[in-house]
């Protein structure tokens, strides 16, 4: 939680209007941010916009030239075009951008930074902060405590990414689509995703290179290296969108230097921020994308040897893509700054 001695700051969220903008802002009130002034933010087509905030109602303004002066943190969510076109202007009036796209994150002189894993980082900004990507930031908070004790050297990550990534027409689409099933009738044509959502998997996130590998998988493994400081780092990856409103499922295989076995595994995770262990699969005592939905943790459970890879575990890591993949995680590095 932020010190409340500090200063209180004047903030600014651009893409105010959109899933994560919306969720910056409870997240914001929730975790009693100092916040001196708020200014809200996005394009001319959601200008006019009220949002209430802190009891009191606001207004969203057009980003324009003068939108950041006298900001002292400028909080992103509004894509990686909008981000390069404005992240350098908020950052030349004096605010630190924090900013939740794809723009800034592979730059090298732009810190890419999860609290938990790498807070020393936001010391090498220039004005901009990179929040990583949601299914990404995930992942690292699991891994990272089980590199420090023995030493990652190779990840699979097969990822299950729910459709609230996508904004809220996706959450229209895949309720519309699935309506539509039930009452016996086609799925309309998706205006976001290439097929229709409902009721299938779309290993499909992002545009595909020639080799093969979609957007997100190379975002998932160029971050995790430069988060974690492993730039040797082998990582395999499949993306894959499901139709499930909220939260990402991850399906993580691990190998280390230093052997380590389930139980110490536990043991690590139990005892690491922003983790929470969920793990009697006898039980049922698994971690679930329903439960994960409006709650801030990373939860991990399913954890066990992994049959193929000798030294290998095998684990099961859900979080809530707009919370601590996106809006918390933002705020935690405001919190820090």
């Amino acid at each position: 939680m932020p010190d409340m001695n500090k200063a209180p700051k004047r903030v600014a969220v651009l893409g105010a209007t959109g899933l994560v903008g919306r969720e910056i802002l409870k997240v914001l009130e929730q975790r009693d941010f100092p916040v001196s002034e708020i200014t809200m933010l996005a394009s001319e087509r959601s200008a006019g916009t009220e949002i209430e905030f802190g009891g009191g109602q606001y207004t969203v303004k057009a980003v324009d030239d003068c939108s950041f002066k006298g900001i002292d943190i400028a909080l992103f969510s509004a894509g990686a075009t909008t981000s390069r076109r404005w992240a350098p202007v908020a950052a030349a009036s004096g605010a630190t951008v924090i900013d939740n796209s794809s723009a800034w994150r592979t730059d090298p002189s732009v810190p890419l930074v999860v609290p938990e894993v790498n807070p020393q980082d936001i010391k090498l900004n220039n004005g901009i902060i990179a929040n990583p990507n949601c299914s990404t930031i995930q992942a690292v908070v699991a891994l990272y405590p089980l590199h420090k004790a023995a030493g990652l050297n190779y990840v699979a990550f097969s990822t299950y990414q729910s459709v609230s990534g996508t904004g809220h027409e996706a959450l229209r689409t895949l309720e519309s689509g699935s309506r539509e099933l039930l009452d016996g009738k086609a799925p309309s044509s998706s205006l976001v995703y290439p097929h229709p959502i409902a009721f299938d998997l779309l290993p499909h996130i992002g545009a595909f290179d020639d080799d093969g590998f979609s957007e997100e998988e190379w975002k998932m493994i160029r971050e995790s290296r430069k988060i974690m400081h492993i730039p040797e780092l082998r990582v395999s990856c499949t993306t894959v969108r499901v139709p499930v409103f909220r939260s990402h499922g991850e399906a993580i295989i691990a190998r280390f230097d230093k052997p380590i076995t389930p139980q110490e595994a536990r043991e690590i995770l139990e005892a690491s921020p922003g983790v929470e262990v969920q793990d009697r699969p006898g039980s049922s005592i698994y971690p679930r994308p329903r439960y994960a939905e409006g709650k801030d943790p990373v939860y991990v459970g399913r954890i066990r040897k992994d049959s193929g890879l000798d030294g290998a575990i095998s684990m099961w890591v859900v979080s809530d893509n707009l919370r601590k993949g996106a809006a918390l995680n933002a705020v935690q590095i405001a919190e820090l700054l």
